[in-house]
Parts: structure tokens; C-alpha cells; sequence
């Protein structure tokens, strides 16, 4: 899933082609934002919908999922009293892939995005890291789950367990980045794209359950939420500025490609604001 481009394709001239054919256009693009709006929002609303499920299971304690949470998280921690090696590793991990570090990212690809112009893009990307922090903030209040207990602790974390914001933070973050580089990419970059994110998603909350911290439904929730937040804040952008976000994103397209590039498909003339 990714922002509508309306139709450009990366190295292709972002403006509106003149003549009779503009009116055609602009219905297409305005179809293809309504079909991407309705995927954002299933998105959001399948999200919403299962991480509701999960919370009703988990505040009643259904037998199987607490069963299934406390298996894994003993026979990690057995796992992890023996080899050493196997913890550090997983420490490190979760130290690399922990909120702040996402978070920085996003920022980072923020002030970017507002110093090339596309600033509506640039608060796209500053609300998921803003909005997940949130919903983070008040999942963890509002449920108020114990985290998992032992004797000999692994790892240490404090605050309640449900839900992971370890995993809410790098599911967030690397679905950004992704959607980010998705019009700039070609097929093979696209699928190296979404498999590194996917990997650090699957990752990151690995290394939460691993340590003894999270239960992995805890990681599981994480996930849902981020789900929820990257459907949500796009579905309200696009209604509050309908298309905005697809023209920053053919900006970024026409900002991050070669000069060269930009005069021949100008036919010479260049854009203005690269002077």
C-alpha cells in the first residue's frame, strides 16, 4: 500500500499535460486517490477491528492465548538464562530497533521532506511518529497490562506491557519509509523495500518477546496499532487536503531525480527553483 502518485510514474514530469486530455487526467487521478483512500481506510478499520478482538481476549483471559503467551515467553527465557551470547545479541537488537531510534528516523525524513517543499508530506510523516506515540501512550494507560515476571530477568522495561511499543514503533517507521521510497523505486527495489522493513518489523518484536519484556501478544497489538495510526492519519490528511499528498509525492519525484534528467524531459528548461 502507498501514496498515490495520481498516475505519474517517477521520472516522469509532475505538472498536468495541457490540452484536452487535462480533463481526462484529473478524473483519473482523482479515482485512483478515492481507490488508495478506501485501502487506507480498510486498513485502518481492519486494524481497528482485530486489535479490538485481541484486547477482549486479552482482558478476559481466554484460556489459549494466555496459555500461548506464557509458553512462549518461559521457553524464550529458559532459552536465553543459557546462551548468553543468543540474549546479547537480542539486547543489542531491540537497543537498535527501539522507539527513539525509529522516531529519529521519521524526523529526520520530515525536515527533509519540509526543506524540498513538500511539506504536506513532511506532516504526513511527522503525524505517524506524533500519532503512534499517542495511541502507544494510551493503550498502555488505558490497559494497563503487568508485563512478564521472573526471577532472573533477561532484560529490564518499565511500564505496563500492552502494546509493544517496541513493535509499534518499527512497524510505524518502516511502513513510512517504504511508502516514502515506493514511487521512486523500480520492481526490484520495491520488493527489497518491503522485505528489510519486514524483516525489522518481525525483528524487533522478536527481541521484545525474546528478552522476557512483552508478551507476544503485547507485539502482536504493537503491530494492530500501527496499523490503525498509518490508515487513520492518511485517511485524514486526504480529507482535509484532497490530492496534496500525491503532489508532494510527484515533487519528491521530481526533486530527487537526476538534473539531467529533469532538462530533457523539460525540454530544456529548468525548473526554477533548482537555480
Amino acid at each position: 500500500m502507498h501514496l498515490s502518485t495520481d498516475g505519474t510514474r517517477a521520472g516522469s514530469d509532475p505538472g498536468p499535460t495541457p490540452g484536452a486530455g487535462t480533463s481526462g487526467a484529473e478524473v483519473a487521478r482523482a479515482l485512483q486517490r478515492h481507490r488508495l483512500t478506501l485501502r487506507w481506510s480498510a486498513l485502518a478499520l481492519g486494524c481497528t477491528v482485530l486489535l479490538g478482538v485481541l484486547l477482549a481476549l486479552v482482558e478476559s483471559h481466554w484460556g489459549p492465548l494466555a496459555r500461548a503467551d506464557q509458553g512462549w515467553t518461559d521457553g524464550l527465557h529458559r532459552f536465553a538464562r543459557v546462551h548468553t551470547a543468543w540474549t546479547a545479541s537480542m539486547q543489542t537488537l531491540t537497543d537498535i530497533g527501539g522507539p527513539v531510534t525509529m522516531r529519529s528516523l521519521l524526523a529526520v525524513a520530515a525536515v527533509w521532506l519540509w526543506a524540498i517543499g513538500a511539506r504536506m508530506l513532511a506532516g504526513w510523516v511527522a503525524a505517524q511518529a506524533l500519532v503512534g506515540w499517542l495511541a502507544e501512550s494510551a493503550g498502555k494507560a488505558a490497559v494497563g497490562r503487568a508485563r512478564p515476571h521472573f526471577t532472573d530477568p533477561m532484560s529490564q522495561a518499565s511500564g505496563a506491557s500492552f502494546p509493544s511499543g517496541h513493535a509499534l514503533a518499527a512497524a510505524i517507521t518502516c511502513a513510512t519509509l517504504v511508502v516514502l521510497v515506493w514511487p521512486q523505486a523500480n520492481r526490484a527495489g520495491r520488493a527489497v523495500a518491503c522485505t528489510v522493513a519486514a524483516l525489522a518489523i518481525l525483528t524487533v518484536g522478536w527481541t521484545r518477546v525474546a528478552l522476557g519484556v512483552h508478551w507476544p501478544s503485547d507485539v502482536v497489538a504493537g503491530w494492530l496499532t500501527a496499523g490503525v495510526v498509518l490508515g487513520g492519519v492518511t485517511v485524514l490528511a486526504e480529507l482535509w487536503r484532497p490530492g496534496a499528498l500525491a503532489r508532494d509525492v510527484r515533487l519528491v519525484n521530481w526533486r530527487t531525480r537526476p538534473r539531467v534528467q529533469r532538462v530533457l524531459v523539460s525540454g530544456g528548461d529548468v525548473d526554477p527553483d533548482d537555480q
